[in-house]
C-alpha cells in the first residue's frame, strides 16, 4: 500500500509517475472516489505520463474511450512504430451489467493494454484479481490517493 497527498494540481504528474512506478508491469487500474474526487484529471494525467497527447475526456456516454500512445518505441526488427493504446472506462451510467458485455469488455480488459476504469464497483466481480487500486479522498483541501 502507498499513499500519496496532493496539495494542489502541480503536483499531478509526480503522483502519475509513483503510480505507474507502484503498478510496475500492471496494465489494470481501478479507480474509486466520490464525483469530482479527480478521478477523470488524475487518469488524463497519467495518459499524458504515458505518452498520450489526445486531450482525454471522461468517457460517460461511451462507456470507454480509447487513446493512442504516440511516443512508442520503435520496434529493432521492423523500424515501424509499434501502435500501442489505452483504454478508459467511466462506467459511472452503467444500468446493468449487460452494457458492459454488450461493448465486449473482456477484448479489452484481457488486451494487455493499459485500462483505467472510473466506478469499477459495478463491476468488480468482473476484473482479474490482479489489478491496481487507486483511492482518491478529498480530505481538508487535498487529495489523498491510495494505492494498493
Amino acid at each position: 500500500m502507498k499513499t500519496i497527498s496532493l496539495k494542489n494540481l502541480s503536483e499531478l504528474p509526480e503522483a502519475a509517475k509513483q503510480i505507474l512506478s507502484f503498478a510496475g508491469d500492471k496494465k489494470i487500474f481501478c479507480f474509486y472516489g466520490e464525483l469530482g474526487a479527480g478521478k477523470t484529471t488524475l487518469i488524463k494525467t497519467i495518459c499524458k505520463e504515458l505518452g498520450v497527447t489526445d486531450a482525454g475526456s471522461s468517457p460517460t456516454f461511451s462507456l470507454v474511450n480509447e487513446y493512442k500512445i504516440h511516443s512508442s518505441p520503435m520496434s529493432p526488427s521492423t523500424r515501424e512504430k509499434k501502435e500501442e493504446v489505452i483504454f478508459h472506462f467511466d462506467l459511472y451510467r452503467l444500468k446493468n451489467e449487460n452494457e458492459i458485455f454488450d461493448i465486449g469488455y473482456e477484448d479489452y480488459i484481457f488486451s494487455n493494454n493499459y485500462c483505467f476504469i472510473e466506478w469499477p464497483e459495478k463491476i468488480e466481480h468482473l476484473l482479474p484479481h490482479d489489478h491496481i487500486k487507486v483511492r482518491i479522498e478529498v480530505k481538508d483541501n487535498q487529495r489523498i490517493i491510495s494505492l494498493s
